[in-house]
């Protein structure tokens, strides 16, 4: 198993020369001390970092360029959206709030929580997909009334459906109407699981 200094390392070269490789261009010789070059990718030295062969380099090009295919698939299979960076992802299956933030946090996400009107829509495409309403990453906060992302962070963005939040304590929870309107709502529900990575 590689170090995780050796990763970062790793991970900084390949931020130098991903912006070539995704034009399509072979990646130059940097004018930076010590760096040398023998062949395409075939050895690059930079001080402090370790010797990477041509082979290991072609080897993260071509993981990238399997992850980017497959993230073409389900987004023609309409399994995920992205907005600003983020992926949104569902299953179309259907939970409570608690085992929809579960079953993201399993999944290596979390659930769904919109920053902004495009994440919004991200999430409602799945919500008009599925015609079923989606729990939201916010809950209501020690204030009746006000509430907050699951972080505790306070909502700088909100898209509440007209005289909601209603519930003042009864109900906590924070549900997406079919036209991407918000609305509180008790957590024993099932609502469609939306997850963000």
């Amino acid at each position: 198993m590689q170090s995780p200094q050796l990763f970062h390392k790793i991970l900084g070269l390949i931020l130098l020369l991903l912006p070539c490789h995704a034009q399509g261009r072979a990646a130059p010789v940097f004018p930076v001390p010590g760096f040398r070059a023998e062949g395409r990718l075939s050895q690059a030295y930079l001080p402090g970092f370790p010797s990477v062969a041509g082979n290991e380099m072609e080897d993260v090009f071509q993981l990238k360029d399997r992850i980017l295919k497959l993230e073409g698939v389900l987004r023609l299979q309409e399994k995920i959206t992205t907005s600003g960076g983020k992926i949104f992802a569902t299953s179309g299956k259907t939970a409570d709030f608690h085992t929809t933030v579960k079953m993201c946090q399993e999944a290596g996400g979390c659930i769904a929580a919109p920053r902004n009107a495009d994440e919004n829509a991200a999430i409602l495409h799945f919500v008009k997909k599925f015609n079923r309403y989606a729990y939201l990453g916010i809950k209501e906060a020690l204030i009746p009334g006000k509430f907050q992302f699951l972080s505790g962070a306070e909502l700088s963005y909100t898209n509440w459906y007209s005289h909601e939040p209603s519930g003042k304590g009864e109900e906590e929870c924070v549900e997406m109407y079919t036209d991407g309107t918000w609305n509180d709502k008790k957590c024993n529900q099932n609502r469609l699981v939306v997850c963000q990575f």
